[in-house]
């Protein structure tokens, strides 16, 4: 065993490291309600491995939870997803409106508040297809693809503005993945049903 100040060291460089690490991605995924990884069933790794997911390893953590491991079929899995999206989008909107009441100059306060529309559209979006995953595959692929095009005006205005923000350009990021996920599933679902609609 080791001496207890070779404990002491450890222990303090590791906390040192932990608590000075500005990992920005764990701020909003753990909003997300994403644990600690667990086996990925089939269903999961399968979405992962799709063209559409931009980032594997990305999708493979988001979805290690429990309840989606226990994913049952596409049509579940899609709702957690649109679910966790969803949370990923309201987190990330709250970190906008934190930095909307810091003083700023008109163009950052121009490029956040498009940022903040972007955000309540994708919330909105990301409800809107969990309901109609069901009832129309389709409609919800679209309904998710079109949240992409809305976080990258986000990021146009914000680089325009040079607004230096690297929580909300993780923010961007992780949208992103989420959408490429939802188009992922929702493209999967649309194959699984193909005279349904």
């Amino acid at each position: 065993m080791a001496p207890p100040n070779q404990l002491c060291l450890v222990l303090v460089i590791f906390l040192s490291i932990f608590s000075l690490s500005s990992l920005p991605t764990s701020a909003i995924i753990l909003k997300a309600n994403v644990s600690l990884p667990v086996p990925s069933s089939q269903l999961v790794e399968n979405l992962c491995n799709g063209k559409a997911v931009e980032n594997r390893r990305f999708c493979l953590k988001a979805l290690s939870t429990p309840k989606i491991i226990a994913a049952m079929d596409t049509t579940q899995l899609g709702t957690l997803i649109m679910k966790l999206g969803a949370a990923n989008a309201k987190a990330t909107l709250n970190v906008y409106n934190e930095i909307i009441k810091k003083p700023g100059s008109p163009q950052a306060l121009k490029a956040l508040n498009c940022c903040v529309e972007a955000y309540k559209y994708a919330i909105l979006s990301f409800e809107m297809v969990s309901s109609e995953l069901v009832e129309d595959p389709q409609t919800a692929n679209y309904d998710v693809a079109v949240i992409g095009p809305e976080i990258g005006n986000c990021e146009k205005e914000l680089i325009n503005a040079k607004v230096q923000a690297p929580r909300l350009l993780a923010g961007n990021r992780f949208m992103k993945y989420y959408v490429s996920m939802g188009y992922e599933i929702t493209s999967t679902l649309e194959l699984e049903n193909p005279n349904e609609y």
